[in-house]
């Protein structure tokens, strides 16, 4: 369904999640798992229906990986990623909304050591991921730090606006899954980004939203009102 963005309120800030969104990875945990050649896809069932905590659920992925190779180096984990990429688009999208004032924002539940790279190559206005703990020898210890839950983006968001004098009318967020949803904050607006799961784009229909798909993040600008 088109928008026509005079209608809807001045985009002022865009807040985006990394993983599926900004590079053309489904998640930055799931590229350290194919790298050490794990598998933890029960384990995000269990966390998905919230049985499980985000710190559980990252001991259980450390816990894996420790297991084919111990110890891991931070050089290490770097490496893993090497092969992700930007999602198409993805770079003229943030600069054409930074040339229109927007703040651009990363909130994502992915791995502090990658969003961080992502947030410096976009040049972003802020960012925050969970991620590592690492010992004295820079190597990973058995312990995440979880600085927002996947479900519980939105209280980060809040933060960010009421920090930088925003309004949430003014906001959109954008994600690709259905534990993103917690990023639509009341007032503000939400666009679905190509969801790959099935959980996911049932979750969007349900959300009544708008959902853009295909792997060009340029699609979203339709939505937005920059003017």
């Amino acid at each position: 369904m088109e928008k026509n963005p005079p209608q809807i309120p001045k985009t002022t800030c865009v807040v985006f999640d990394c993983d599926g969104v900004l590079v053309n990875a489904v998640s930055s945990w799931r590229t350290l798992h194919d790298h050490f050649g794990t598998d933890n896809a029960f384990n995000l069932q269990r966390f998905i229906r919230g049985e499980i905590t985000d710190d559980e659920f990252m001991r259980s992925d450390i816990r894996m990986w420790k297991e084919i190779q111990d110890p891991i180096t931070r050089d290490e984990l770097f490496r893993a990623f090497s092969g992700v990429t930007l999602m198409e688009g993805a770079r003229d999208v943030v600069e054409q909304l930074q040339a229109n004032g927007v703040f651009v924002a990363i909130v994502s539940a992915g791995v502090d050591l990658f969003v961080a790279s992502i947030a410096s190559m976009l040049k972003v206005d802020d960012w925050i991921a969970n991620g590592f703990v690492f010992n004295d020898d820079d190597t990973l210890s058995d312990d995440g730090v979880c600085r927002l839950h996947a479900v519980g983006k939105g209280e980060v968001i809040l933060r960010l606006l009421k920090m930088n004098g925003l309004n949430a009318k003014n906001c959109v967020s954008v994600g690709d899954s259905e534990m993103d949803l917690s990023m639509h904050v009341d007032g503000s607006r939400f666009i679905g980004f190509n969801p790959t799961r099935d959980s996911s784009i049932q979750a969007f229909e349900s959300a009544d939203i708008d959902v853009v798909h295909g792997k060009d993040l340029r699609a979203i600008l339709p939505y937005l009102n920059l003017e």
